[in-house]
């Protein structure tokens, strides 16, 4: 009768919602006035899950990114999924940005996500298992009531709550 119940704490981010946010930043880019006769690309690279901004100044390069996280948070997706790897200047005085797109969850947020569930002092016991934190219970209430907990983490990675059972 007292079965154990589970669920999986897992970081995934659909790239389809990805390329449609860029594409919608890259039009608005191509529209707004203080970007007219400015070079401003925003490159996806798949492969290694880079995200590179170029633009003529610094102040355009957080304009990009503005409108860009704009679009992304439009889409569903946490602009802090995004994190700045490096800038660099490239030919004719343009600055590059270089971000990595966060989808998964590292070592240290798994811990912190453990450290947090077992702060709440409820009886589930969190494991981590690579790349995902697995968290099991008697009752569902306390497993919900950890859901509600990890939500307000602030954590790089977008969690995904899955294997409800």
């Amino acid at each position: 009768m007292a079965k154990d119940h589970y669920f999986d704490i897992t970081a995934k981010l659909d790239m389809m919602e990805m390329k449609n946010a860029i594409v919608m930043a890259q039009k608005e880019v191509a529209t707004r006035f203080d970007f007219k006769g400015v070079k401003a690309e925003i490159d996806l690279n798949e492969q290694a899950k880079t995200l590179s901004l170029s633009s003529s100044s610094d102040q355009k390069i957080d304009a990009l990114k503005d409108i860009l996280i704009s679009k992304l948070i439009k889409r569903g997706i946490a602009g802090k999924s995004l994190e700045e790897v490096k800038t660099e200047g490239i030919s004719g005085g343009n600055t590059k940005v270089v971000y990595r797109i966060v989808d998964t969850i590292d070592k240290e947020e798994a811990k912190q996500i453990v450290k947090a569930i077992k702060a709440m002092k409820v009886k589930v016991s969190p494991s981590i298992q690579g790349d995902e934190v697995r968290v099991s219970g008697k009752k569902i209430d306390d497993l919900q009531a950890v859901m509600a907990e990890v939500k307000t983490l602030d954590l790089k990675a977008p969690l995904v709550f899955g294997n409800f059972k």
